[in-house]
Parts: C-alpha cells; structure tokens; sequence
C-alpha cells in the first residue's frame, strides 16, 4: 500500500488535531479533579517542592495545627488557600521576631 507524502501529512495533522482535543478535555478534567468548592487542591509533593522543605517539617507543620489539610481517601490534601495563609503567618511571625531582637 502506497501513501503519497501529502496524504501522509494530512493525516499526521489529523491524528496532531485528535491529541490536541484530548490534552484539552485531561487537562480541563484534572483541573476539576484536583480542586475542591473551585479551589485547588495540593498534595504532599506539590507542597514540598513548592516550599523547599523536608518531609518531616511538612509533618510537624500539620502535628502543630499550623497548616491546615484534609484526607481523601488516605491521601493528604492542602487548599492552595490555606497555603498561602500559613506562608503569611509564617513570614509576619519571622518578621515580627527580628523587629523584637533589635
């Protein structure tokens, strides 16, 4: 079976255009996934690279009551809100620390 090189194009442009269309309903469903009330959801990675901590200080932020988190199916979660209020706290207690040593 012979294929001319223009019919060969049109259907790699084709077969391009269908991943195109699928990458758009992944990435749309797993926005969706990943979020809750419309709200991102972080998961324990997400939160460590982010943060550039260690595991063991995300576990004692959490033990602490300091950054809230939720549990979905054995998994821990942590609103992108509630990431961003813990990194204000955080930095307004460091800042208010080094006004109060000088």
């Amino acid at each position: 079976m012979n294929i001319d090189r223009m019919e060969f194009i049109n259907w790699m442009e084709r077969i391009m255009s269908r991943f195109d269309m699928l990458d758009d309903r992944i990435g749309d469903t797993q926005r969706n996934w990943n979020s809750i009330d419309g709200e991102e959801l972080l998961d324990n990675q997400d939160l460590l690279q982010m943060l550039k901590i260690s595991n063991r200080s995300l576990q004692r932020y959490r033990s602490s009551g300091k950054l809230s988190y939720y549990t979905i199916s054995g998994k821990l979660y942590y609103k992108l809100s509630d990431v961003h209020q813990f990194i204000r706290e955080s930095f307004t207690a460091s800042s208010s620390k080094k006004k109060a040593s000088k």
